[in-house]
């Protein structure tokens, strides 16, 4: 007992073992799930632990969906993989020197196992329950990880049958579409496209971008997609559409504002109507290949009540190509929006180049995969009536 405080002194050197104890418990939250995500947190445990516990270490998952249907994901190993493999056994002649440990979940689902190792010493009461703190702490964001993916994976998938299932358009027009997110972990955004089908062989294209990104952007998406296609049940032209879109929209405070491009193509008359709400112009690629951007009159987006939306006919020549896009396709951080929409304008396609190797040719060209914002591409042409 100490004289002064009257409290049992500490063995030698375990004071220091304590303090070196909380001291890694500390580095342990600030250095593992910096991301949710799978192979980072995994990289972050074993190399936590090669640094603070053994030599090295190696973090083993199971398949997501359980060894027997899924495939087992490759370990993640930090330090000298010949000190893991020389303790692989009970009876190996390192066993003394492995820590084997369960890696769980929160709510206690299996993830897989955690082994570390060293080449001479046993590990310590201090230095064990540093390394099941640390497999715990990583358990825990592993499984917040997992359930992230799992709802942006739903997410994602939600939004790719929106824009995958647009109404079909008259047989006298073939159409392709495309939707690309922004990157393999974004979550879904509000760009949409959509064809809607009218009187004497014509048919509506459409396409949108709602501000934001997120479910909520989804949502509205969705909104505006199911007004649009009441609204467009009435046959009327594309500006006066825009018109009491924008009105139904307006009434709604809590709507996110949203650009649109609608274009009424009449095979019959070879011409397209276009209106635009706030959305940049569509191209239109020619039989020999070559791009031209259709200039329009541009009303506010859709959701502010102000309308003020202006048509503009254009006639469609032999094979001539339509092309409406939202603007993650051009659009590139720091650059002015008019040297964006002339690089799209400066492409040269295969003559003759339909909706499908449009899209393919444009998306590819202009490294859409690769693009900041999520990215939607509408293409249609009239079908070449059969000559007698």
């Amino acid at each position: 007992m100490s004289e002064r405080t009257g409290e049992r002194s500490l063995p030698e050197g375990e004071y220091e073992a304590v303090l070196a104890r909380i001291d890694a418990l500390e580095h342990a939250a600030a250095e593992i799930g910096t991301r949710l995500d799978e192979r980072t947190v995994c990289a972050e445990l074993a190399g936590f632990l090669a640094r603070r516990v053994a030599e090295a270490a190696a973090v083993e998952l199971l398949a997501p969906d359980g060894p027997e249907t899924g495939r087992t994901p490759a370990p993640v190993v930090a330090g000298p993989k010949a000190l893991l493999e020389g303790s692989g056994g009970a009876e190996g002649p390192h066993a003394a020197r492995l820590l084997t440990l369960p890696l769980v979940t929160g709510d206690g689902e299996e993830l897989g196992r955690v082994r570390v190792a060293r080449a001479a010493g046993e590990f310590s009461a201090h230095e064990s329950a540093v390394a099941a703190h640390a497999v715990r702490l990583a358990g825990l964001h592993l499984g917040h990880a997992r359930r992230l993916a799992a709802t942006e994976a739903t997410a994602l998938h939600l939004q790719r049958a929106l824009v995958a299932e647009p109404g079909r358009p008259h047989p006298n027009l073939e159409i392709a579409g495309r939707y690309l997110p922004a990157g393999a972990r974004t979550l879904v955004g509000g760009d949409w496209f959509e064809t809607v089908r009218l009187h004497f062989g014509r048919s509506l294209l459409v396409v949108g971008d709602v501000m934001g990104h997120g479910l909520d952007a989804a949502v509205d998406m969705n909104a505006y997609r199911t007004a649009l296609r009441e609204v467009a049940g009435t046959d009327l032209p594309p500006h006066r559409v825009l018109r009491q879109l924008d009105a139904v929209v307006a009434e709604d405070e809590g709507r996110r504002p949203a650009t649109c491009l609608l274009v009424q193509v009449d095979p019959a008359r070879s011409t397209a109507t276009f209106a635009s709400a706030g959305h940049l112009p569509p191209v239109v690629f020619a039989a020999d290949g070559s791009a031209e951007l259709v200039g329009l009159p541009v009303g506010p987006p859709l959701g502010t009540g102000f309308g003020g939306y202006e048509p503009e006919v254009r006639t469609l020549g032999p094979s001539d190509t339509l092309l409406l896009f939202t603007d993650g396709l051009v659009e590139r951080r720091g650059e002015d929006i008019d040297v964006s929409l002339a690089r799209l304008a400066a492409l040269r396609l295969p003559p003759v180049s339909g909706p499908e190797t449009v899209v393919d040719e444009v998306l590819r060209r202009l490294a859409a995969r690769t693009a900041e914002d999520d990215v939607a591409v509408l293409a249609a042409r009239v079908r070449e009536r059969p000559t007698t």
